[in-house]
């Protein structure tokens, strides 16, 4: 059995198959696949991280050393108009960052650890079973739907912890410590 949960970049033959069906999305519209606009799209797909625009820029330059800033925020702006690219503020997590990933078949949350960045996808049945109440219980028709979910990955946690217990005891503080020792000489 397939864990609950687990990063959607790890999953090639899914994302091979949302890139194959953009590409026919972009046909179909009308939209011709540059090399540099398939270089772009590639790199949302393929990285395995949620980029940013800049950092998008900065990795397809490796690739291409002629492509452009504008190219790429043109290409953005495409790509979400035609509803083929999500753009996700993931909590804010880095200031007011927007990252894109493509815009995969099956929903799924993402999970942020608030203190170091880390992003994890969950897939589960538990969101869409979720959207089913949602749509009951409001009889509403759900197009669209983004979860994301704030907290503290276990390492962070643990990081936490010992701060608090340092903050609770300000005298074992290590600038309480250094404080100390200033004075003693």
């Amino acid at each position: 059995m397939a864990p609950l949960w687990y990063s959607s970049r790890r999953v090639s033959k899914r994302s091979f198959m949302a890139v194959s069906g953009i590409k026919d999305s972009l046909k179909q519209q009308g939209v011709r696949l540059t090399r540099q606009r398939k270089i772009l799209l590639d790199l949302i797909d393929q990285s395995g991280q949620h980029l940013d625009a800049e950092r998008l820029f900065t990795l397809a330059r490796e690739k291409d050393p002629k492509l452009n800033r504008v190219t790429v925020y043109r290409t953005l702006k495409l790509l979400k108009a035609g509803g083929l690219v999500d753009e996700l503020d993931l909590m804010h997590h880095d200031g007011d960052q927007h990252y894109y990933e493509t815009r995969l078949k099956q929903e799924h949350a993402h999970v942020i650890c608030l203190r170091c960045g880390k992003i994890e996808e969950f897939f589960g049945d538990l969101l869409k079973k979720m959207r089913e109440q949602i749509e009951t219980h409001f009889g509403f028709e759900i197009v669209l739907s983004r979860t994301e979910v704030g907290g503290y990955c276990s390492h962070c946690q643990v990081l936490r912890g010992k701060e608090l217990t340092e903050a609770a005891e300000p005298e074992r503080s290590p600038a309480a410590v250094r404080a100390r020792h200033a004075r003693s000489h």
